[in-house]
């Protein structure tokens, strides 16, 4: 019994899953790239740290918005701390 091995130089197009769900966006995020643990930092450093990936990223007033909308109450979403996103909130609801 023989095998063969057949290899490509042609790049693996990968398909995108729901590309019409509400959380489409993630799929271009910088922090893809990225191990999950950098954007749920324990210390202040790491908070920085997260916050610089997000500045460049294109979908990040999105993962912003979603952060706000779904409450999510910790890590860094959209270049914002749990406490910059506590204070968003806040003014939010006082502008309402």
């Amino acid at each position: 019994m023989s095998a063969t091995l057949q290899v490509t130089i042609q790049p693996v197009r990968q398909q995108r899953m729901f590309q019409n769900s509400p959380t489409a966006w993630m799929n271009s995020g910088t922090c893809r790239i990225y191990p999950p643990a950098t954007f749920f930092p324990t210390d202040g450093t790491g908070v920085i740290a997260a916050q610089k990936i997000c500045k460049n990223c294109p979908v990040a007033s999105s993962c912003l918005e979603y952060a706000l909308s779904e409450n999510i109450e910790h890590g860094v979403w959209g270049g914002t701390s749990e406490r910059e996103r506590r204070r968003i909130t806040k003014s939010r609801l006082n502008v309402a």
